[in-house]
């Protein structure tokens, strides 16, 4: 399948090489939003929908990596009950007690584990669209534009999400920047 996705009408393997081109991107993205256990499924329903729709994909409207973002994250979206109750419960949980013995590492550990965990609170009480933005362009590094057009949404939409999502997140984690709280867990 070529980016404008009209090969795979007519040739079979065409669709196989999009699968081989996209999907460990498209996995590494649903697996971060809802875990490895539920991405297996979510992944394979993501390319069985997009092999069954591939006849109505516009090529006008999305590069095809930005149309498998947008069939994911509408996938994801059938399971956000399940994502918010994730994240409310790594928010709960106390850091990691079998950290090593070396105090700057312990302090460091702590300190991540303790930031993220404010951050997946933070986001288990945001909207379920406006997570779907800040996922779409944190974890899966799309452009504010390919988020307009995996989401279907107009480009404003996109800004105005992302903008009302950073003001919850930044309230909800004591106005420390949701960026810096990535890279400390990170880092």
């Amino acid at each position: 399948m070529t980016e404008d996705g009209e090969d795979s009408l007519t040739d079979p393997d065409a669709f196989g090489a999009m699968f081989d081109a996209h999907f460990e991107e498209i996995h590494r993205y649903v697996a971060h939003r809802l875990g490895p256990d539920n991405a297996e499924d979510v992944v394979s329903e993501t390319f069985l929908i997009a092999f069954r729709k591939r006849a109505h994909y516009d090529p006008a409207r999305a590069a095809v990596r930005t149309w498998l973002y947008g069939i994911a994250t509408n996938l994801i979206g059938k399971h956000w009950r399940q994502e918010s109750r994730r994240l409310r419960a790594l928010g709960r949980y106390g850091p990691d007690p079998d950290t090593p013995d070396h105090q700057d590492s312990v302090l460091g550990q702590v300190s991540a584990q303790s930031l993220r965990q404010d951050l997946m609170a933070a986001l288990a009480g945001i909207d379920q669209r406006d997570r779907d933005v800040v996922q779409l362009i944190a974890l899966a590094g799309l452009s504010h534009d390919e988020v307009a057009a995996a989401l279907g949404i107009p480009n404003g939409t996109v800004r105005s999400r992302l903008n009302r999502a950073r003001k919850k997140l930044r309230a909800s984690l004591g106005d420390r920047n949701p960026v810096l709280v990535l890279e400390a867990e990170h880092g």
